[in-house]
């Protein structure tokens, strides 16, 4: 460790006003504080302090996301052996999944940097640690065969509008990764829609819709069994079929306090609560399929603990997070029953509620300031 500090301290020196390299020292610093701790310190005022700054933060997400992903790389390519009728080895279809995935999250990183270093020279800021968690979440909720152009295009549209036009990271009041993934949705719906996206170069003869797309079709007869959607051997995108290893990300983000176990169980609980209903009811297209089902579909699982839990865009208050989460599970039921159209409700609800979070909290503290006036008045009568 010693020698790379010295590396970087001499290469750093290319980078300081004046010099050649200056225009780029917002990206030198980026990857400079990212591999190690920062050198510039509090001078001055009263501040706590702990292990856990930004960067920890950032990257103990990204490893809570290492499951999902290695799962992920290798269901692409056992989904696309499997669409060919040829039996391969765990390491071949891993293989192949992981050169699917690696020109997505080179062009993610490429584009959304691009940008990040922009305003922060602009803005004379350093460039935030919070893109490298985005840049992640990107790929693992995009098809393995989505062209690199629309990708490229949808990380700049959702770093431009959903975070740097509110200030940069920590402004940003919707979700970046699920703004990229509605910007295809919405500009480009045949590469994220359908049956025929979701399997990377499927035999011509294959089906592959997702559990999600079946049931909307009316088709209920060959649905996976429940273990096979909750290990994850299904269509869908790279990160989200594997229920399992989703769990052992949320594991991990529960024991270090980075994500809220709060709003993980409460959309939960709202999702089940809101498919039981349905069920009891008959009505909906999904009236047949268990409540516990349904939570295994889709990316409902994978947005309950690395979307809905975002920092900046979910509730802050405690009272708050019970109160988004479960609205975030019951839209994501509503829309996923009610609109035949878009099956896989939980972008839409989770960006909806993103909406809505600061008027959660508003309540909230407005219903504890009234609570604490009323224990004083009745203190002053007694």
């Amino acid at each position: 460790m010693h020698l790379t500090e010295k590396f970087f301290n001499r290469l750093s020196k290319g980078f300081e006003k004046g010099k050649v390299l200056y225009p780029f020292h917002a990206l030198f610093e980026a990857i400079d504080t990212f591999i190690l701790t920062p050198a510039n310190t509090t001078l001055k005022g009263s501040h706590i302090r702990d292990a856990i700054d930004m960067k920890r933060t950032m990257i103990t997400v990204m490893i809570a996301l290492v499951p999902a992903l290695l799962f992920g790389l290798w269901n692409v390519g056992f989904q696309h052996y499997t669409s060919l009728g040829e039996t391969v080895s765990i390491w071949t279809a891993f293989v192949y999944g992981f050169l699917k995935w690696l020109p997505i999250v080179v062009v993610v990183y490429a584009s959304g940097l691009a940008v990040e270093v922009t305003f922060a020279q602009i803005r004379n800021h350093q460039v935030s640690e919070g893109f490298f968690v985005t840049g992640m979440l990107i790929p693992m909720i995009m098809p393995p065969d989505i062209p690199l152009w629309i990708v490229s295009a949808a990380t700049i549209f959702a770093t431009l509008f959903a975070v740097e036009a509110f200030g940069g990271t920590g402004m940003n009041f919707l979700n970046p990764a699920l703004v990229a993934r509605a910007f295809v949705f919405f500009a480009f719906p045949t590469t994220i829609s359908g049956d025929g996206v979701w399997v990377s170069e499927a035999a011509d003869a294959y089906t592959s819709a997702t559990p999600l797309s079946q049931v909307a079709s009316g088709n209920t007869a060959n649905l996976p069994s429940t273990l096979d959607m909750f290990i994850g051997t299904i269509p869908g995108c790279i990160g989200e079929t594997s229920t399992i290893a989703i769990l052992l990300g949320a594991a991990l983000l529960i024991y270090t306090n980075i994500a809220s176990f709060r709003i993980m169980l409460s959309v939960v609980v709202g999702g089940f609560i809101t498919a039981a209903t349905f069920n009891y009811s008959g009505f909906g297209m999904f009236a047949t399929i268990p409540a516990y089902e349904q939570l295994l579909m889709g990316g409902f699982m994978f947005g309950a603990v690395f979307m809905a839990t975002d920092p900046v865009s979910a509730a802050q208050t405690q009272n708050g997070k019970w109160i988004y989460g479960i609205l975030v599970g019951m839209f994501a039921i509503l829309i996923r029953t009610l609109n035949k159209g878009y099956p896989e409700g939980m972008m839409l609800a989770i960006l909806l509620m993103n909406v809505f979070a600061p008027l959660i909290d508003y309540c909230v503290i407005q219903v504890n300031i009234y609570k604490r006036k009323m224990r004083i008045r009745k203190s002053l009568i007694n």
